[in-house]
């Protein structure tokens, strides 16, 4: 029984040991200056007040919200506010698209800045790819291709003379 707890306490250590730690990906940060440039702000041309005559009024819900929609206004209200408009009877529907277009404006504009940055990792990466392609397809022997040769793949070389079969010019490289 010894002999089996202490290979099944070897085998644990060793499994320990033989495991690498689990890499994570570098994750970009936005500091809370750049959530502020990333976000719109509220812009709001129908006021709170004007929604309050307007529901004082009587008109429904769904006329403020044309009303708000049309105007292309955006409301940050706090929880204090909210719960103002609703003790001066404005409509749950109003509040609740008020702070539904806040958000969305908000979750559109960090998906733009996402899209953005992801757009501009990918150029970088395709430039990357073309300079590497681009060091790894200049030739060794300055006097083998394009630049050099006439005679490039056409069956013959300087230093072979010509052949009675057609050789692209790695043949030649590759043959020497």
């Amino acid at each position: 029984m010894k002999i089996f707890i202490t290979l099944i306490v070897s085998m644990l250590m060793l499994s320990g040991c033989a495991s690498t730690g689990s890499s994570q990906g570098q994750v970009d940060r936005i500091t809370p200056e750049q959530l502020a440039k990333i976000l719109p702000p509220p812009v709001a041309t129908v006021t709170l007040d004007e929604i309050v005559v307007d529901s004082k009024q009587g008109k429904t819900a769904d006329e403020i919200i044309a009303k708000i929609k049309a105007s292309n206004s955006r409301y940050e209200l706090t929880p204090t506010q909210t719960l103002d408009l609703s003790k001066q009877d404005v409509d749950i529907k109003v509040l609740d698209y008020m702070h539904k277009s806040n958000e969305l404006a908000k979750q559109n504009a960090i998906a733009d800045e996402l899209n953005k940055r992801e757009q501009d990792k990918r150029v970088a990466q395709k430039q990357l790819q073309r300079e590497r392609a681009l060091a790894q397809s200049y030739y060794n022997d300055y006097y083998d291709g394009p630049f050099y040769n006439p005679y490039y793949n056409y069956g013959y070389n300087p230093y072979w003379g010509s052949h009675f079969f057609w050789a692209p010019s790695f043949y030649y490289r590759q043959h020497r």
